[in-house]
């Protein structure tokens, strides 16, 4: 058969084919895409936006989780219903919140937290990911680094906020995660976040700069004593982000 007389342009036959499959490609990530997060919420009063239509609406996927967890179904109607307390600096959409009470504890702003799942984060085998040295006795602080265990815990103002208990590891990446604290005249133990933390070998203390030594009370518990849940981790992680411009008044302040 002579092809170069058959009235078929087979190069120009791959260009179309390549395009149709791109679009199809475009179409099934647009639809992919909208599972998490969908449908949005318009800012301010609270209506759904629709997400665009049937060619750009994922339609429902059931995911099973690991270890047993259960499933969970996506896109689904579930949505933050939790009450902010801020209020809008204007009646615009994309507004600042001005908090309504202590924004730290309320999870306004850079303190806000993600409603995530009240269950522990677990190794490939099943185990709790994070827990404390108490629980996790094969783990041991290595030779030459300093043990924090003892140190005094100071406070962006300076005062002793509390002193480090114990340590709390990552079984599967073999680092510390939180540093547990006694608070002086109280029975209560928090959890530091060690970002937060900056030890001072020298001087056997640990500096935080996010809160003051007071706002360690507020500090987010967990609800099992050797356990964290990736909610607490959230609210916890919160507390201490968001007191670097919450802590005290001069930080909501402009820097000019």
């Amino acid at each position: 058969m002579d092809f170069a007389h058959s009235g078929i342009d087979f190069s120009l036959v791959s260009i179309y084919a390549f395009w149709a499959l791109f679009v199809i490609l475009i179409l099934y990530l647009r639809r992919e895409d909208r599972r998490e997060g969908y449908p949005l919420e318009e800012d301010g009063s609270g209506r759904l936006v629709p997400a665009g239509g049937v060619l750009f609406t994922a339609l429902p996927k059931t995911f099973r989780l690991p270890l047993g967890a259960g499933t969970v179904t996506v896109p689904n109607d579930r949505r933050d219903r939790r009450p902010v307390a801020a209020r809008r600096t204007a009646a615009a959409p994309g507004s600042p919140l001005e908090p309504t009470g202590n924004p730290m504890v309320d999870g306004v702003g850079p303190a806000s937290y993600a409603d995530r799942a009240k269950v522990p984060d677990l190794t490939h085998d099943g185990a709790v990911k994070i827990v404390p040295m108490r629980v996790a006795t094969d783990f041991h602080i290595t030779d030459g680094d300093p043990d924090p265990r003892g140190m005094a815990v100071l406070g962006a103002d300076g005062r002793k906020a509390g002193t480090v208990t114990e340590i709390w590891v990552d079984r599967a990446e073999s680092v510390i995660r939180y540093l547990e604290l006694a608070l002086p005249d109280s029975t209560d133990t928090v959890l530091l976040p060690m970002p937060f933390a900056l030890v001072d070998r020298r001087r056997g203390r640990i500096q935080v700069d996010a809160i003051t030594a007071a706002q360690f009370a507020d500090v987010p518990k967990t609800a099992v004593p050797d356990q964290i849940t990736f909610y607490e981790e959230d609210r916890i992680a919160g507390y201490f982000g968001g007191g670097y411009l919450y802590a005290t008044p001069d930080r909501t302040e402009p820097l000019l």
